[in-house]
């Protein structure tokens, strides 16, 4: 059975910017246009249900996108936001090309090695490296292997199955230890 996301997180809030409330999110886009434009978004705790917030401004800095939203307006409120994730719900977001994925989508993906069928953890985050990005899987033990993200090492991505299966290059699990 197929299970579409409800939601999509698009951005992650990592610190304040600024004096009157502003935060300064982490890009999990390849549209980040889109979300500079809309006015409202859902602020997910990563426990409840996303709130939503209205966005009274916001504008790219550096690689970062700053928002000021509605009823933050002070850097002890913008701080509190710290960690949250930025939503919109999934059936706003772009349909992508083939081999393409939404970041939101892979988290919490089970990783699962060919050659061994051994499950190596689920993955916590992608990694930018300006080149081919990482995985960064984390097991049961709570170590972690980091896994470059293109096709000949994750021959099957499969979101909608919560699931990875790689192919890894010989020694990179030592590489990891």
């Amino acid at each position: 059975m197929r299970v579409l996301p409800r939601w999509r997180t698009v951005a992650r809030v990592y610190k304040p910017q600024g004096r009157r409330g502003e935060v300064a999110a982490q890009l999990l886009t390849d549209f980040p246009s889109r979300l500079a434009q809309r006015r409202e978004v859902w602020l997910w705790d990563g426990t409840h249900e996303p709130a939503l917030v209205r966005i009274e401004c916001a504008w790219f800095h550096k690689n970062s996108l700053v928002l000021k939203f509605a009823g933050v307006d002070s850097i002890d409120a913008a701080r509190q936001l710290v960690g949250r994730e930025i939503q919109i719900p999934a059936p706003e977001s772009p349909e992508l090309p083939a081999a393409t994925y939404y970041v939101s989508d892979l988290m919490g993906c089970r990783v699962v090695d060919l050659q061994s069928g051994a499950e190596l953890g689920r993955v916590q985050e992608l990694i930018p490296t300006g080149g081919t990005a990482l995985l960064a899987v984390r097991d049961s033990s709570g170590r972690e292997i980091l896994i470059p993200f293109a096709q000949e090492i994750c021959p099957r991505i499969a979101p909608e199955e919560k699931l990875i299966e790689v192919t890894l290059p010989e020694g990179l699990a030592e590489l990891n230890q």
